[in-house]
Parts: structure tokens; sequence; C-alpha cells
């Protein structure tokens, strides 16, 4: 099968770049996605053990990738409710 492709390949020359950009956007998910397991704690795989994990997240750290200008503060309506339920 390998020398198949490879012989595809040297006949079909266009072909190279359309492989080598599909190889690279499936590089960048695949390392996107591992990123984002192991250092997003709102990203989760066994819900059992941590079943609402945006409950614990510190809200002056930024969670998204890129944060410009962000400036926190808290919303009224939630403080209360979260008092209320203490």
């Amino acid at each position: 099968m390998r020398g198949g492709f490879i012989q595809m390949l040297k006949k079909r020359k266009e072909l190279i770049p359309l492989i080598g950009f599909v190889g690279f956007a499936a590089l960048g998910a695949t390392t996107a996605a591992i990123y984002f397991l192991f250092t997003k704690p709102d990203v989760i795989l066994n819900k059992t053990r941590n079943p609402e994990p945006w409950e614990k997240l510190d809200p002056s750290k930024p969670q998204k990738l890129i944060t410009l200008n962000q400036k926190w503060k808290p919303v009224e309506e939630l403080e209360l409710v979260k008092r209320l339920t203490k």
C-alpha cells in the first residue's frame, strides 16, 4: 500500500502540497486538543469525579487562548445566589 501511495505522488505531484496542508491541519487540531485537555480546568474526561468543573474556575484568570483587555467584575445577581445557596 505504501509503495502505491508513493508511486501515485510521483505521478501526481500536485497532490503533495494538498497532503502537506491537510497533514499540518490535522497535527494542529490534535495538538490543540491535547493542550486544552491537559491545561484547561473546564475540559474533563471523567464527569463522575468532578461533575461541575466550571464552579472551581478562578474568575480573575483568563480562560481563553488569547484575551485582550479583559476586566472582570462580579455580577451582583450571581453573587446573591451564591450567598443564598451557601
